[in-house]
């Protein structure tokens, strides 16, 4: 498989969109497009025209078709509910809010202080309609029922890592900040600062380490994911790489913050690759939207990824979003 660079957008700070795309937005399912304004505390969906379809959280100076009000503080991720309806996780006030489009309405759904996790990163279905909830510095994921009624803990709240697969009650993470699923029905944790990914098999209630030795550095590409490394800045409150993706054949794509690379995880032979990005990079400058090689993009501070439809998103720090394409395929991994 090989990618290429499809376009480069440079947003400018003021109004971070544009063009069909957002920077640091996200795909559902069905290809909406979302925007996330961080430090604005605003979630809007983006329509075709470049106009907001509706907004929510902290009223924007924006147009949009309707603005639903919330307390939103931070939002980070968005995950369709078998309802049809949309949660928005903040870790900003450790909330998750549900919205409910055909009312307008937003309505609070989890208070992780009363529920007893003590932050909130992400959030998953599994494919039993359970909802998955990982903790930050908490070092464990929640798995809630449909009525929120917890059903279990994954983790003791000790940071801790295996490299061997472990089940439910003795598996230890670090600090836990993206979670995917994937087509096998296994839930993807990026478990950042043991520099790692592992694979929760919900049926078979183990935790594997699909990639990383709990290690930093840079090595591994062309060999075994499970041996490689991934990147560290320890002077960094938020250490480890900070993105992660899955696309439909399992194919894991790795915000391989530190070392400022995208790094690919084939499903069918779990060798890592790197696809995007360079080492030697050049703080806060932009990326000519001309350029043609995805390993000469400048990518000093990765936060995010995303993947749709053949696409990944690469969205960097100061407002440039990177549209890769994938150009070779040789059909599913699985």
């Amino acid at each position: 498989m090989t990618w290429a660079i499809e376009r480069i957008l440079n947003y400018p700070e003021e109004r971070p969109w544009g063009k069909g795309y957002a920077h640091y937005g996200f795909h559902d399912s069905r290809g909406n497009r979302y925007f996330f304004d961080y430090f604005h505390h605003w979630v809007g969906h983006l329509g075709k025209d470049d106009e907001f379809l509706w907004t929510a959280g902290v009223r924007p100076n924006v147009t949009t078709g309707f603005h639903m009000d919330a307390d939103f503080v931070r939002p980070m991720f968005l995950t369709e509910a078998p309802d049809g309806s949309l949660l928005i996780s903040c870790d900003g006030n450790a909330r998750i809010f549900q919205l409910d489009l055909d009312a307008r309405a937003v309505r609070p759904f989890l208070d992780a202080g009363v529920l007893g996790l003590k932050d909130i990163s992400s959030t998953v279905y599994d494919d039993e309609g359970n909802l998955w909830v990982s903790e930050i510095t908490g070092c464990r994921i929640w798995c809630l029922d449909r009525s929120g009624r917890v059903v279990e803990t994954v983790g003791n709240g000790q940071p801790g890592f295996q490299t061997e697969t472990v089940p439910f009650e003795q598996a230890r993470f670090r600090w836990i900040y993206v979670m995917k699923k994937g087509p096998d029905g296994c839930l993807y944790v990026l478990d950042s600062t043991n520099f790692a990914v592992r694979r929760i098999n919900v049926r078979e209630r183990t935790v594997e380490t699909v990639v990383g030795t709990g290690r930093p550095g840079y090595t591994g590409d062309g060999g075994d994911a499970r041996q490689a490394t991934l990147g560290s800045d320890p002077n960094e409150k938020f250490d480890g790489p900070y993105g992660l993706c899955v696309d439909e054949c399992g194919n894991l794509f790795i915000a391989d913050t530190y070392n400022h690379v995208v790094r690919m995880v084939e499903a069918s032979t779990n060798v890592i690759s790197t696809i995007a990005g360079r080492r030697a990079v050049i703080a806060h400058q932009r990326n000519d939207p001309r350029e043609k090689n995805p390993l000469h993009l400048n990518l000093p501070k990765q936060s995010a990824l995303d993947y749709h439809d053949g696409r990944l998103f690469i969205p960097e720090w100061d407002g440039d979003l990177i549209i890769m394409k994938r150009t070779r395929w040789s059909g599913p991994s699985r």
